[in-house]
């Protein structure tokens, strides 16, 4: 698998890539907790020291405590103790750097790895470029768009999705019948 730095990854370049991990809605408590729904498939990494970037700005900051809640997360910041300090960081986006994530196991990829990759039919015929994933309750559907603004929706399952070569930057599918 090429090093995160050589994927594009639709940044300016020399600019990190963020990923999301939860979303902060109001502040609970007195003590300066915060309400955060997770936005991640490991949960379990978000826990107290870890660093974090907070809203579009990408404010750093560090997780002082983090407990179950519901759906989602109670988290405190450090240095951030009053539920009036807690409010300034109402629905605001949480981050980490995707250089901070630890590597999957082989042949299997975060999802901003795959945005950019050229998307061919069986036979080699380019379609586009993958340009958004969106997560569906049965399985991922990637949006693919041609050079024209064209888009395709391929339903990414073992019967459409024929091989992945992250070396190549390239996705081979099968189109089903209806698609294009």
């Amino acid at each position: 698998m090429p090093s995160k730095q050589s994927i594009p990854s639709g940044s300016p370049e020399g600019e990190s890539v963020y990923l999301v991990i939860g979303y902060l809605r109001r502040s609970h408590g007195v003590r300066g907790e915060i309400i955060m729904d997770v936005h991640t498939d490991f949960p379990d990494r978000i826990k107290p020291g870890r660093k974090v970037l907070i809203g579009e700005k990408h404010q750093p900051l560090t997780l002082d405590t983090v407990r179950e809640h519901g759906n989602g997360l109670l988290v405190s910041l450090r240095g951030v103790d009053t539920p009036e300090d807690a409010a300034k960081y109402r629905n605001q986006w949480v981050y980490v750097k995707a250089s901070e994530v630890p590597p999957l196991p082989e042949g299997k990829h975060y999802q901003y790895e795959l945005i950019d990759l050229d998307v061919v039919d069986e036979n080699g015929g380019p379609l586009g470029k993958l340009v958004e994933i969106l997560e569906t309750g049965a399985n991922d559907v990637y949006v693919v768009r041609d050079d024209s603004g064209k888009e395709i929706l391929l339903p990414a399952i073992p019967s459409v999705i024929l091989d992945l070569d992250m070396g190549r930057r390239i996705l081979k599918v099968h189109l089903l019948d209806g698609l294009i």
